[in-house]
């Protein structure tokens, strides 16, 4: 991964840090699309994107059929916007659980590490975007309403950035 690529990805993990819970969506048998929300546990220095979850969830025993996914993650409050597409796969390594573990996923987990459902999903990051508005609300508002008055598209609201691995 050249350096470019670890400074972009490096801007991903800040972004999406604070914003735990992503929408993961996965293609069913049908084709048709499903999301629930996940909580995200680490994006790696790799660009691997890591789960907790079970293997006896439904869409995860169709993981193996259908492993292109897209996380999207949300913190409208500061006009912050992820998106993340790659290759799911699910994964069952203790140490890497042991890494990743803390005291909310032992909720979902009551046997703990120990748990013989207990299993990871790694996501291989294939891109990212994302758009993060660093203008504040009211700024945001101003451009928008002259954009309505002028009939021109308000620019400079943020930055909006896509990211190839």
């Amino acid at each position: 991964m050249t350096s470019a690529h670890q400074d972009q990805l490096a801007a991903l993990r800040e972004k999406v840090e604070d914003v735990k819970f992503g929408m993961f969506t996965t293609t069913n048998p049908d084709l048709s699309l499903s999301s629930r929300p996940m909580t995200s546990q680490q994006i790696d220095t790799q660009g691997q994107l890591w789960f907790f979850t079970s293997d006896e969830s439904a869409f995860v025993k169709n993981l193996a059929a259908q492993p292109l996914v897209n996380v999207t993650f949300a913190k409208p409050e500061d006009s912050l916007y992820v998106s993340i597409s790659g290759r799911a796969m699910l994964i069952r390594n203790r140490d890497k659980a042991e890494e990743l573990w803390n005291p909310m996923v032992g909720v979902w987990f009551p046997e703990a590490l120990d748990d013989p459902h207990l299993a990871l999903i790694n996501v291989d990051i294939h891109s990212a975007e994302y758009w993060d508005a660093t203008s504040s609300k009211m700024t945001q508002l101003f451009a928008i309403a002259k954009g309505v008055l002028t009939g021109k598209r308000p620019a400079d609201l943020g930055e909006h950035v896509e990211i190839k691995l």
